[in-house]
């Protein structure tokens, strides 16, 4: 958290850190959910989510609460470091962004509720930083995973950067792109679930105020 002074723009593949052929680390349950943090084998009729709005310890916490979330983990999506580290994103010499992955059934829950929470819980207009955050692991992303999702994330793109336009504020700056084309990378043991860990640790929330239009 807080990045004064870190790179605010990302670096080419060739400029980024080189990384490693392999998660350097194990991780177990999910303390909430009781499921298996590492979500690669994914249930039968459920879909997965992947999406940067800040600082991946609120963002988990809240789509771990909403009822159809069977599994969630935080972890490092966008860049071009295979198997970073945390403090190696947080560098900015990745080009990763945080992000929330969720797996979820779509019949208790629909990719379109978790993208109305995705914006109304953080601010998509802010580029490279969330409130005091500032870098490019900060960036607002979307990462589908089925066309189905795509033409979803810019329909309500489109919808919610309208309703924003309309009261005055700033352009969406949320990243789409095909999570067929960016990795995703667990992040470390300490960080999955942190604020159920530690309840009183940080959260950062910076919004535009504005609910998602009906």
């Amino acid at each position: 958290m807080f990045g004064f002074g870190k790179p605010t723009t990302l670096p080419t593949p060739d400029q980024a850190l080189p990384g490693r052929e392999q998660q350097m680390w194990t991780l177990g349950e999910h303390v909430v959910l009781h499921t298996p943090v590492v979500s690669d084998d994914v249930p039968e009729g459920h879909e997965v989510a992947v999406l940067g709005l800040g600082c991946f310890w609120g963002a988990e916490e809240v789509y771990w609460q909403l009822p159809g979330v069977w599994s969630t983990s935080v972890g490092y999506a966008g860049g071009s470091t295979p198997h970073p580290t945390y403090d190696e994103v947080c560098s900015g010499h990745t080009g990763h962004t945080e992000a929330v992955r969720v797996v979820f059934d779509p019949a208790k829950v629909s990719y379109a509720d978790l993208l109305k929470k995705f914006f109304e819980i953080h601010d998509p207009t802010q580029g490279m930083r969330q409130g005091n955050d500032v870098g490019t692991q900060y960036r607002s992303a979307i990462y589908w995973t089925t066309p189905e999702q795509e033409q979803t994330a810019r329909e309500l793109t489109k919808v919610y950067g309208e309703e924003l336009a309309r009261r005055g504020l700033g352009e969406i700056t949320t990243e789409i792109r095909p999570a067929s084309e960016t990795p995703y990378y667990y992040a470390e043991e300490a960080h999955q679930q942190y604020l159920a860990k530690n309840p009183f640790g940080y959260r950062c929330h910076a919004n535009t105020g504005v609910a998602f239009p009906a």
